[in-house]
């Protein structure tokens, strides 16, 4: 498989927390060698503890087999990577219990227009892209975000969600916290002080534990994706992961999307009963479900990666629009 070095990009997404000044996210551009007609961009956010090259794993003598982005390169999709404010190279505040989910949501759906304002005027690649679409595609946080900058702000003719639910995570919450669980106006009124009360450091390194291997990779994920994961290792957002793990603190927005949907969870997931989650997404009257077998939560690392790559390209082929 032959993909195009990708082209790293700084975006300037405004001065959004006080005394921060102007704020960027990293991006990593991968532009195919044949473009689809109509074209299309792929939008892509990591998870949690992860970073844009969660999109991109490469392992020893494995070529592109664990890249999301070069599997769907090489069918004419424009992928872009971005690192959330705070991870990777995009800028880290001081003040990084201050990244709210809102804020974090705020930065993608800016940083995601001037991108494709750069696609369209030819200034990101060199020759403009004509009657784009857009895709955003996110993984669990990544998810979350993508959906909540959808919802508030628009943007996307489509969405890709991986391992992800409104319904949060109870079992890892303190019973304070979870006393929020469903009043998403209480949460967000109470998060940054949750957050603070739940990590001193906004940007904790996560401890490995076998509990851990367990819930994100298992005994059947390939041990080459495991060992190409830890590139992409990052940091954790403390603020948006505990509004993650607060069950129904996204749902309104979750309810709100009306685009086609591609929704995958693996049947190993964190994210809840796979079957039940179209149901999150009420207004939506175009959704794929895809549940991949023998599969935990870093899809890209399992077998059953080969079925979700392949079908987001056909799901991508059939989009309204698409030709």
């Amino acid at each position: 498989m032959s993909v195009p070095a990708p082209l790293t990009r700084h975006i300037e997404v405004g001065e959004l927390l006080p005394a921060a000044g102007m704020l960027r996210m990293a991006a990593e551009v991968f532009t195919p060698e044949r473009a689809r007609s109509p074209p299309l961009v792929l939008f892509c956010t990591p998870g949690g503890a992860m970073n844009r090259h969660y999109f991109d794993l490469r392992a020893a003598g494995s070529a592109a087999e664990f890249s999301f982005a070069a599997q769907l390169t090489a069918t004419g999709c424009h992928v872009i990577a971005l690192d959330p404010l705070g991870i990777g190279d995009s800028t880290r505040p001081a003040d990084g219990h201050a990244l709210t989910p809102d804020l974090l949501a705020q930065a993608l759906a800016t940083a995601c227009a001037a991108l494709r304002r750069e696609l369209t005027e030819g200034t990101l690649t060199g020759q403009p892209v004509q009657g784009l679409r857009s895709v955003g595609v996110g993984h669990s946080l990544g998810a979350m975000l993508t959906a909540m900058a959808q919802a508030q702000h628009g943007g996307h003719d489509a969405l890709m969600l991986f391992g992800f639910s409104p319904q949060g995570l109870t079992s890892a919450l303190t019973p304070e916290e979870a006393a929020f669980a469903n009043d998403p106006a209480a949460t967000r009124a109470q998060l940054i002080r949750l957050a603070r009360a739940r990590s001193a450091d906004p940007y904790p390194q996560i401890a490995r534990s076998q509990q851990g291997r367990e819930l994100f990779a298992g005994e059947r994920a390939d041990r080459r994706g495991v060992e190409a994961v830890q590139a992409a290792r990052a940091p954790l957002l403390v603020t948006a992961g505990l509004f993650s793990m607060i069950p129904g603190s996204c749902a309104p927005e979750c309810a709100q999307l009306a685009t086609p949907l591609l929704l995958a969870a693996g049947d190993r997931d964190i994210a809840g009963v796979p079957h039940q989650l179209p149901a999150s997404f009420p207004a939506s009257r175009d959704i794929t479900l895809l549940v991949l077998p023998e599969t935990g939560h870093c899809h890209f690392l399992f077998d059953s990666r080969r079925g979700l790559f392949a079908r987001a390209a056909q799901w991508c082929e059939k989009l309204p629009g698409q030709s």
